[in-house]
């Protein structure tokens, strides 16, 4: 068994033969908790692969809206997509610090305002880093580039849609998070967030789906079999959740490759539902 999508991810080897390809971009899209202070733009300015521009996550964003990093306006992802050198016609490759996490975000993004041409780095910059390959901290001034975006609702879901589904169950929500915090055993990492998960959701911890060797994808067979232990039914629709929206691009990434169609992204995720009192809540299994 194969990916359906294979080109989605590239491999290291992948990247080192084509980065000087002149349809080739890359792009550090690497964001960390904030608990763990650790802060992404710095990283990657000290070293990153070369010629790789840095994706912010936070700022290429909602910046109005109080939950984080929250998808932006067309407008405003076309000019940040443009002044980073992205735009139609580039075959965009990103890569994280961490293996494939918030990457995932900016594959997912890219593809909600209409790029089809980008592809996530299989184990991300440790995997390029562990293989010996070159890192620069040179400074990166990539010439302007005309992004087109063209917003793909389907792609993405808001609480509204989420609270409709329920009892319903049309689209099959799955959760990303750890099955501790799903079921309200273990505490939320952001202050003052209730505990369990979306009443009738699944869930299937994005970790579940690496190596745990060398931090890349598990092969198609593997991952259908996590997908379908999960309890998700191929044929109908998901909407992938987390924490903030970051970690169900990685299961939206995976259910990708695998040729589901029909998956789109809850933006505000566990942050905004558990901080509306309104909204019920699950806890236990």
């Amino acid at each position: 068994m194969s990916y359906v999508n294979p080109t989605s991810l590239v491999s290291t080897d992948w990247l080192a033969e084509h980065m000087e390809a002149p349809d080739v971009r890359v792009v550090d899209a690497s964001w960390h908790m904030p608990a763990t202070g650790r802060n992404p733009r710095a990283e990657y300015e000290a070293e990153h692969i070369p010629g790789a521009v840095f994706f912010d996550i936070d700022e290429i964003a909602d910046t109005d809206n109080p939950l984080p990093h929250m998808v932006p306006s067309p407008e405003k992802f076309s000019s940040r997509m443009r002044k980073l050198g992205l735009g139609d016609g580039n075959r965009i490759v990103i890569y994280d610090t961490l293996g494939i996490v918030s990457a995932a975000r900016a594959w997912w993004l890219l593809r909600l305002f209409g790029h089809q041409d980008v592809a996530i780095l299989d184990g991300g910059l440790p995997k390029w880093k562990t293989e010996g390959r070159p890192v620069s901290d040179a400074p990166v001034k990539p010439a302007e580039r005309h992004f087109t975006a063209r917003i793909n609702s389907f792609l993405l879901r808001e609480k509204d849609q989420i609270a409709r589904n329920i009892g319903m169950e049309r689209e099959q929500v799955l959760d990303a998070r750890s099955a501790g915090r799903f079921t309200a055993d273990e505490p939320e990492p952001r202050e003052g967030l209730r505990g369990g998960h979306i009443p009738g959701s699944l869930n299937l911890p994005f970790t579940e789906l690496f190596n745990r060797d060398d931090g890349t994808l598990q092969d198609a067979e593997a991952l259908r079999t996590i997908f379908d232990r999960s309890g998700i039914d191929f044929k109908k629709p998901v909407i992938t959740s987390c924490g903030s929206g970051v970690t169900a691009c990685v299961l939206a990434f995976g259910l990708h490759l695998l040729g589901h169609h029909r998956v789109a992204v809850y933006d505000g995720s566990w942050t905004e539902w558990a901080l509306d009192e309104d909204q019920p809540v699950d806890t236990g299994t």
